[in-house]
């Protein structure tokens, strides 16, 4: 899910509870339990406070999180004592809301630190089963994240494309470029990297924000697919470099291709940004060169481009 996508759903999460605090008060004013109506009352704005922070600046997303959870035990810490059918759902509420709010190391800290807390509440309550199933619960609801956290540091591990953008990670870069090296010499073909540095990126993220950091990625991934063949390749070799590969491509060729790109990337302006500004440079594998021969150079002007 997208990061924007992802926001927009936290921020209407935190408004319907929002608006099952404001229904709880109500159901509580008909029912004439009025010494019950504060407290849900009171943190129906905080929690709304909350979805309209989540909505804001990245950096404010921690905040919302500790209002909704702070609201979500101090309305369980009044519910869990009185008599009521709901007590295990209440019981249960605590440490569901703090692994769904939480990274998942603290939730658990925060989870254990907490249980003799919430059992002791429902002391009058409890049961030898509710305790037991309040502890399994614990434990088990943080495997679900504990997964979900492996699958993608496994997907990331085996993944070739970056994160931020559409190019090769550095190693699938090297690998693919070890593979055009030997292809290049078993065809007696030609081969050349024209090495690409952003140095807008540098403080676009600083004094733009990331959103910025993104547009800039994706103005020059675009820019550079159009301005390629199928089978050439983007890869990024440092957080403001990036090759781009041209398998079967004279000096020349590879020339025609930067004076290309180049004129595309003047031509691009973005708002906050302005024009892009690049530093293209050129390198062709030698005749009989060897890969790692080649990549020492490649990086080796790589550091010179970003130094300069």
């Amino acid at each position: 899910m997208a990061e924007s996508s992802l926001t927009r759903t936290h921020a209407l999460l935190y408004a319907l509870a929002a608006l099952l605090l404001l229904g709880q008060a109500g159901w509580h004013y008909l029912t004439g339990e009025y010494g019950r109506i504060l407290l849900p009352a009171m943190l129906t704005p905080v929690v709304l406070t909350a979805a309209l922070m989540r909505l804001g600046q990245p950096e404010t997303a921690r905040l919302s999180a500790y209002l909704v959870l702070l609201a979500g035990y101090l309305l369980v810490a009044m519910e869990l004592p009185g008599p009521s059918s709901l007590t295990p759902l209440w019981l249960g509420l605590p440490p569901v809301l703090t692994l769904l709010l939480l990274p998942l190391g603290s939730a658990m800290l925060l989870n254990l630190t907490l249980a003799p807390v919430w059992l002791l509440l429902a002391d009058a309550w409890l049961t030898p089963d509710l305790a037991l199933g309040y502890l399994a619960l614990v434990v088990v609801a943080g495997l679900a994240p504990w997964e979900i956290l492996h699958q993608r540091a496994l997907l990331q591990a085996t993944d070739p494309m970056d994160e931020e953008c559409d190019a090769m990670r550095p190693s699938a870069m090297h690998d693919r470029l070890q593979s055009e090296c030997e292809r290049a010499a078993l065809l007696d073909q030609r081969l050349a990297v024209l090495l690409i540095h952003l140095p807008q990126l540098e403080m676009a993220r600083e004094q733009f924000g990331s959103g910025a950091h993104r547009a800039l990625l994706k103005a020059l991934c675009d820019t550079a697919a159009r301005c390629s063949r199928d089978h050439d390749l983007l890869g990024r070799e440092g957080p403001a470099d990036f090759w781009l590969l041209l398998p079967d491509t004279s000096e020349s060729g590879a020339l025609l291709v930067r004076q290309r790109l180049e004129e595309a990337l003047q031509r691009r302006i973005l708002l906050d940004t302005g024009q892009l500004e690049t530093r293209l440079t050129v390198c062709c594998l030698r005749q009989g060169e060897e890969a790692a021969a080649f990549l020492q150079r490649l990086q080796a002007t790589t550091q010179r481009n970003a130094s300069s």
